[in-house]
């Protein structure tokens, strides 16, 4: 079964570095938490709200070892007014055998406020 395990992260410049930083810090707790291996990984797609053109936060995942092939896919969140600004999110496509109430959705840093109904690990 493809289950989606999704993240969200917000930061606080149109930066790349901070960016890919933010990027890399959500996705290796998405990894850690739901104990994925990237063999196990169909797509990766991100989105960032429009304020973010400084750079592909896709970027962050080559830095991870035995992640080079894990097919990813950057792209705009659409500009709901009102929407949480300076955001990152993450949906990972993974092959597991883990029911969707068994999931680790990540939300991190104002990224929080997403999705409080779902079982989550939130930080700042």
């Amino acid at each position: 079964m493809i289950r989606g395990v999704r993240g969200a992260v917000t930061v606080e410049e149109n930066n790349e570095n901070e960016m890919i930083e933010a990027t890399g810090i959500l996705v290796k707790k998405m990894i850690q938490e739901n104990n994925i291996e990237a063999e196990d990984v169909a797509s990766v797609f991100i989105s960032v709200t429009e304020e973010l053109t400084a750079g592909f936060p896709a970027k962050a995942l080559r830095t991870i070892e035995g992640w080079t092939y894990v097919p990813v896919m950057c792209m705009r969140e659409i500009p709901v007014e009102g929407s949480l600004p300076m955001c990152i999110r993450v949906m990972m496509h993974v092959n597991t055998d883990s029911t969707q109430q068994n999931i680790t959705h990540i939300y991190l840093r104002d990224a929080i406020q997403l999705r409080p109904d779902l079982k989550a690990t939130s930080s700042t």
